[in-house]
């Protein structure tokens, strides 16, 4: 009798404990269910825009070059023997016909008069000239005279842009000794021919204006400007959602909501896409935030100062 009083007792607290579970996990339910509610119907979002301006992209190849003299030339005597004298230095400025050495030509045996070395242009002594007591024949270089008032920049562009080259294209210069300053030049000459051994072609580019700043023999990084792609609107890759191989953008309407919106891309420059389709300039599109998002989606800008323009060109 006692065991089946415990039995029922069991029984009664067992359906009571059920009763509890079943109670806590309806109140569970319906909270869970009013907060996804809440969470799907009123989350606002919070993204950067920007607005969508007609921009130009400046494609450009990106190289290294020498700055040198536009004119130098190497200075030979006239007849073989050792250098008795000479009359210049490092840096000297020289005129054309200026003398800036004196060859001796004397063997044993027989004596002759110095032979006197001139200068063939005017310019500026750039290469150190050899020393007194050199030996030296008629293909031996004394020195180099360079024109340092005039200087250009020669650089090297791989093969696969050869078809783009051509004078008057615009180019941007860096000096290692002045990394804070771009001094700007366009390409004067282009080569006929491209190296076999190097598959490069090389080309002359003269500065817009003489700068003291700037030396022969300066190491040069060249930002040579190619292709304009201008009539579209531009935006950054990273600011697009892709799915399926199609690229979207969030277009930011008046009611604070966004509209997804499939976009055609044409060229990019730098990570910067131009929008051929899909998008109009004056709209407002989510640069930043936009993964978060889907279409229909209330947001809030938070962009600095109330907008930004896009772009990553000019």
């Amino acid at each position: 009798m006692a065991k089946m009083r415990k039995s029922y007792i069991v029984m009664i607290l067992t359906a009571a404990l059920s009763a509890v579970l079943v109670l806590v996990a309806m109140r569970v339910a319906k909270k869970d269910g009013a907060g996804g509610a809440g969470r799907r119907g009123g989350t606002t979002f919070s993204v950067r825009t920007a607005t969508l301006e007609t921009t130009t992209l400046h494609d450009y190849v990106a190289t290294n070059g020498e700055v040198e003299p536009q004119s130098a030339v190497e200075v030979f005597p006239d007849m073989a023997g050792r250098v008795a004298s000479v009359e210049v230095q490092l840096g000297s400025p020289v005129t054309a016909g200026q003398i800036i050495a004196y060859v001796d030509p004397n063997e044993p045996g027989a004596r002759y008069v110095h032979n006197p070395v001139y200068a063939p242009i005017g310019g500026t002594i750039v290469t150190t000239p050899l020393k007194v007591g050199t030996k030296v024949s008629t293909n031996s270089v004394i020195t180099t005279i360079g024109d340092i008032r005039n200087l250009q920049v020669t650089a090297n562009i791989p093969e696969r842009f050869v078809s783009l080259l051509r004078t008057g294209l615009r180019a941007n210069v860096m000096l290692e000794s002045y990394p804070d300053v771009t001094f700007t030049a366009r390409v004067s000459r282009v080569s006929p021919v491209v190296d076999a051994l190097s598959r490069t072609k090389e080309i002359i580019l003269t500065f817009d204006r003489n700068d003291a700043r700037i030396n022969a023999g300066m190491f040069a990084k060249v930002i040579l400007y190619t292709v304009d792609y201008s009539g579209t609107v531009v935006m950054p890759l990273d600011s697009l959602v892709t799915k399926d191989d199609r690229y979207y953008a969030y277009v930011v309407q008046a009611d604070g909501t966004v509209q997804r919106r499939e976009v055609r891309l044409g060229k990019t420059v730098d990570a910067v896409a131009q929008i051929l389709d899909g998008l109009a300039e004056g709209e407002t599109v989510v640069v930043e935030g936009q993964t978060a998002l889907s279409d229909g989606a209330k947001v809030r800008d938070i962009t600095q100062g109330g907008g930004e323009k896009s772009g990553g060109a000019q």
